[in-house]
């Protein structure tokens, strides 16, 4: 199953629900992962990461490469 390399971010499970009969049938909710170099202690590393964890280190001073912000 493929994650988050950062946070850990995940498949989820739950249901789909059909409105008038309630019915519940299974379901994945799957994070919306992307693949985004980062630049770590000079080197550019390739991570698998989710978009909100993008615009949480973007949000915190860190980015990826080919943007504003460059990691530390």
């Amino acid at each position: 199953m493929a994650r988050d390399q950062i946070t850990g971010k995940g498949k989820m499970f739950g249901h789909n629900v059909i409105p008038n009969s309630q019915r519940k049938t299974n379901r994945a909710f799957k994070p919306n992962l992307q693949k985004k170099t980062f630049v770590v202690n000079g080197k550019k590393v390739r991570l698998t990461v989710a978009a909100s964890t993008v615009r949480t280190l973007k949000k915190k001073g860190f980015t990826t490469q080919g943007s504003t912000v460059k990691t530390a």
